[in-house]
């Protein structure tokens, strides 16, 4: 089975409820960069060619405890992204390597 890299895209909008937005990248994301603002607020943003995300402070305001969780659950994940991609790399690298 052939997987194409996709964006999937998502808004909900419902009577009394915030809209809901919701981006899936099934593509190459092509940056993940992290900087700070000359006003020193720092920013996450993953860029894809049909989407980005961008991941600020609470109100683009100062640094808060919830932002600094929300930081915590963000580098874990991640952490938790890139063992499982290595993980799956080796065994797919491995599983040709002994095909071939």
């Amino acid at each position: 089975m052939a997987h194409g890299p996709y964006t999937h895209v998502s808004m909900s909008i419902d009577p009394g409820q915030r809209p809901r937005i919701g981006i899936s990248f099934y593509a190459s994301i092509t940056r993940a960069r992290a900087r700070a603002l000359e006003s020193g607020r720092p920013y996450l943003v993953l860029e894809s060619d049909e989407a980005d995300v961008t991941v600020s402070t609470t109100g683009a305001g100062p640094v808060t405890a919830d932002d600094l969780d929300i930081a915590r659950q963000i580098f874990n994940a991640a952490a938790r992204y890139l063992a499982d991609c290595e993980r799956l790399h080796a065994e797919h690298t491995q599983a040709t390597d002994s095909a071939a």
